[in-house]
């Protein structure tokens, strides 16, 4: 196949959850920052020409010294903006046009097996965007506006997923998406939701519960636990 997929890893959020000098993004497992983890699977891929780290502006400027010392001719690092859409954008923007897919990853999400990242990117080649999910096994509980302590109902889950990344699209529909969003005001949770809202359909790849996204210092330690055991 050929090199025509350029990937986006969204790392320029503040990770207020997380206390103490080092950013979320920066945080260590096994030993290895979080953002590295990330980045790891689509250096590695074959069909990759670029990655671009989008990171906080200052980060951009002056890189850890672990990107430094990467030294990979595919990454590129671009500054962040003020919301998520913001970010992948300028990602956008630094991507060449031969990156005909795009596909966008959360760079607080370190654990993408190589076989999701090839679904989506398949899907993407036909035309089709296409992200991972997880269908939900939990029992959904609606909380009351007045009383957020209180149940208004509980809702059927039998269609619902939980979206994860990566997910994949043809570059004009990601593009497009953008376009359409930024001239009417909208910011979505995640590109697929911008891509939704200019009528193109979006494909569900199932995905695994083990793709989690670090939140919080308890995701931390459960991934350090799943580094250290290969699971």
């Amino acid at each position: 196949m050929p090199r025509d997929v350029g990937v986006i890893v969204v790392a320029a959020g503040q990770g207020t959850r997380f206390p103490g000098p080092i950013p979320k993004q920066y945080q260590p497992i096994g030993g290895v920052p979080l953002v590295l983890w990330a980045l790891r699977p689509f250096l590695a891929h074959p069909d990759v020409v670029r990655v671009v780290l989008v990171l906080p502006p200052p980060d951009a400027a002056s890189p850890p010294p672990f990107l430094v010392e990467l030294a990979d001719e595919r990454l590129v690092l671009a500054p962040g903006g003020a919301t998520r859409s913001d970010s992948v954008a300028a990602g956008l923007c630094a991507l060449e046009a031969e990156c005909a897919v795009v596909v966008v990853h959360d760079g607080a999400r370190p654990f993408v097996e190589r076989g999701v990242i090839d679904a989506v990117i398949e899907h993407a080649r036909r035309g089709e965007p296409a992200i991972a999910a997880v269908p939900l096994s939990d029992t959904l509980k609606e909380a009351a506006a007045a009383d957020p302590s209180h149940i208004v109902r509980t809702l059927a889950r039998e269609r619902l997923w939980r979206a994860q990344t990566p997910q994949a699209f043809p570059r004009s529909v990601l593009a497009a998406a953008h376009q359409r969003a930024a001239a009417e005001g909208r910011t979505g949770t995640d590109d697929a939701e911008l891509v939704e809202w200019s009528g193109v359909p979006v494909r569900l790849v199932p995905d695994s519960t083990r793709n989690l996204k670090i939140t919080t210092p308890e995701d931390l330690a459960l991934a350090e636990l799943m580094a250290g055991s290969g699971s």
